[in-house]
């Protein structure tokens, strides 16, 4: 039966079919499954590629006698083959790591491959990424931890191999920019026993200097082993000062890197960062200088000019001008003042006179010395003759004293 005919597919076919790019977009999609992320593998070289423009093409097949097992295509660019330390080969048994995608254009999938070592390195590449794992759970790569170098420090302390250029390249940075007393902890930079010198070497510098540079010269991942061992990892950490890492070269990462307070390049970068250049220290006082004596030159300046001021407001001829016009004023204030007192008080004089006239023209004692009296009965003034009868008492009040009357005879004819 022809497949298109199928029962169980008939459905199937009903649907538009995928296009070619479509169906390659969901292989590609299948390809971001973590367990094809940031791996390992172990193969030999074959079909071994230089591009001219920097990149390597190989693929990785797995050794089995006469036969191959299996093979993977793999591609590493120019950037990450920069870093290579070793040219491979065909036949060349190495560990790389990379991630695998999926190429569309042929409708393959191959491994970008990252980094490269010879197969002799994979268990100790193995060993630093689990030593990574456990410091980092530690905290010992934490940016918490990290402290600032000290900005003038009076003696740095340097850990490195007693010969070679690595302390002569530090002594002449540190001699031109700012001198100042320099303590090596000799130490070997690699061997077996390495990673064990180097973590006395940096605990024997706790409190004789401000600084440490721990620093060696370029090298291969075997060189600079010992710079990731735990042992030299756990001693920055627990160096009561900080501490500069200067290993290899810039693209090489030692844990010992990570665990410093902070990484410089080169040992050269490293004595640069931990002491300060004095001729920009001597440029910053020199301005400083000029800034002070332009400030305490304005500063006398105006007190030259004070002390001028009160020099000629004490002059003897001054202060005895200044004193008469004080007098004169005084004199020109006091006369004003007696003149306004003396008009102010008859102004009052006369307002109390007015006053004394409007009163004695309304006392009744006035009235009564002009010949008037007035009479009361029982306390009350008699206001009407038809008011008294013969035989009341009543009192007669003159200006100057009262007498009382009996009434004898009562007239009540009207006067007009």
């Amino acid at each position: 039966m022809d497949w298109f005919n199928r029962p169980d597919v008939a459905a199937v076919v009903e649907k538009a079919p995928l296009r070619v790019s479509e169906l390659s977009a969901i292989i590609e999609g299948l390809f971001d499954n973590p367990l094809l992320q940031d791996i390992l593998v172990r193969g030999e070289v074959t079909n071994y590629t230089h591009h001219a423009r920097g990149h390597r093409y190989f693929s990785l097949s797995e050794k089995g006698g006469g036969n191959t097992a299996a093979v993977i295509k793999c591609v590493m660019w120019r950037s990450d083959a920069e870093r290579l330390s070793f040219n491979p080969s065909e036949g060349m048994e190495i560990i790389v790591a990379g991630t695998v995608r999926a190429y569309a254009p042929h409708g393959s999938y191959q491994l970008q491959v990252r980094e490269m070592r010879k197969s002799g390195l994979g268990e100790k590449f193995l060993l630093v990424e689990q030593w990574k794992s456990e410091l980092l759970a530690q905290g010992c790569f934490s940016p918490d931890r990290k402290r600032m170098l000290p900005l003038y420090p009076a003696r740095i302390g340097v850990v490195t191999s007693e010969t070679g250029a690595v302390i002569h390249d530090i002594r002449t940075v540190v001699g031109r920019r700012y001198p100042l007393e320099i303590v090596i902890s000799p130490t070997a930079v690699q061997g077996e026993e390495a990673h064990r010198e180097i973590a006395r070497a940096i605990t024997r510098l706790a409190g004789m200097v401000d600084v440490v540079i721990v620093a060696r010269g370029g090298g291969s991942f075997e060189d600079l082993f010992p710079f990731n061992h735990p042992d030299v990892v756990r001693a920055i950490v627990a160096c009561p000062v900080p501490v500069v890492s200067a290993i290899g070269h810039e693209v090489d990462v030692t844990l010992s890197d990570l665990a410093a307070d902070l990484r410089a390049a080169t040992p050269s970068a490293a004595a640069e960062l931990v002491v300060p250049d004095r001729m920009v220290l001597l440029a910053r006082l020199k301005e400083l200088k000029s800034q002070m004596s332009t400030a305490l030159q304005g500063r006398v300046a105006w007190a030259r000019e004070e002390v001028a001021d009160m020099r000629d407001r004490l002059r003897p001829q001054r202060f005895s001008r200044k004193l008469e016009e004080r007098k004169q004023t005084m004199a020109d204030l006091s006369d004003r003042l007696e003149r306004a007192f003396s008009n102010r008080l008859g102004r009052e004089s006369l307002l109390l006179a007015e006053m004394k006239t409007a009163l004695d023209s309304r006392n009744p004692v006035a009235v009564l010395a002009r010949g008037y009296c007035v009479a009361e009965k029982n306390g009350a003034i008699v206001r009407s003759a038809y008011t008294i009868e013969k035989g009341d008492r009543l009192k007669i009040r003159f200006y100057d004293g009262s007498s009382q009357v009996i009434v004898e005879r009562v007239d009540h004819e009207r006067n007009l």
